[in-house]
């Protein structure tokens, strides 16, 4: 059986099984205890950058689906799960967690003491991390991991806010259009307080037209800005 490695910068080693895609990825490790939505938190902008674990013991048991995305793409740059469900049972999944991380090229982990990992983040703090299959030489990975670029003094609004502005429309697709805003608060701040326009994330302070008169927005932009 295949194997795949996690280091973390201050030399935490956990082994797993890979799934996803094959290769090696770094970036800033944290956690998320939500029981369901994976797919949102795969494509909610806030984790630009990041290499997210989910504390749920088992994941992908639903599938992914086009409706629950965030975002026109995950902006994870890994993942990591205790548990990869075999079986993706919903009415409404169109595709398994596994071949959706594929698709996007981001290399997962499973099999992990997700649990240890999370309290050891907790007590040691924020730190980065590399996720392999291609080298279980440990000493190595780890040494990816502190060579990673910092999280702190990273401008990803740049990279995930939406190149245009555009107006808010509950009979389009445009729930696909946005990369800064999460796409379901969008959705749902336009339905109940009519807003109109979503503006780019930079310079900042950008105007949204809010039943004419000028409100500001915010989101849940990536970490750390």
């Amino acid at each position: 059986m295949k194997q795949a490695l996690i280091a973390l910068e201050d030399g935490r080693i956990f082994y797993g099984e890979p799934f996803g895609a094959a290769g090696t990825t770094v970036g800033e490790i944290c956690f998320n205890t939500t029981m369901t939505g994976y797919q949102e938190v795969l494509t909610d902008p806030s984790y630009r950058g990041q290499i997210v674990t989910m504390t749920y013991p088992l994941i992908g048991n639903y599938g992914v689906n086009e409706l629950d995305d965030e975002s026109v793409h995950p902006h994870v740059r890994g993942f990591v799960v205790g548990e990869l469900s075999s079986v993706a049972s919903n009415w409404r999944a169109s595709g398994s967690l596994d071949d959706y991380l594929k698709r996007w090229n981001i290399s997962a982990i499973q099999g992990v003491d997700t649990r240890a990992l999370t309290k050891h983040l907790r007590t040691r703090g924020a730190m980065n991390a590399c996720i392999t299959t291609e080298s279980l030489d440990s000493s190595e990975v780890v040494q990816l991991a502190k060579n990673a670029p910092a999280m702190i003094g990273s401008d990803y609004v740049k990279e995930v806010t939406t190149k245009r502005i555009f107006e808010w429309d509950p009979t389009d697709e445009l729930s696909r259009e946005w990369t800064l805003v999460k796409g379901g608060g969008y959705r749902r701040c336009g339905e109940r307080t009519g807003l109109q326009k979503a503006a780019t994330g930079s310079p900042p302070h950008r105007s949204l037209r809010l039943r004419d008169q000028i409100q500001y927005l915010a989101s849940t932009a990536p970490a750390r800005l």
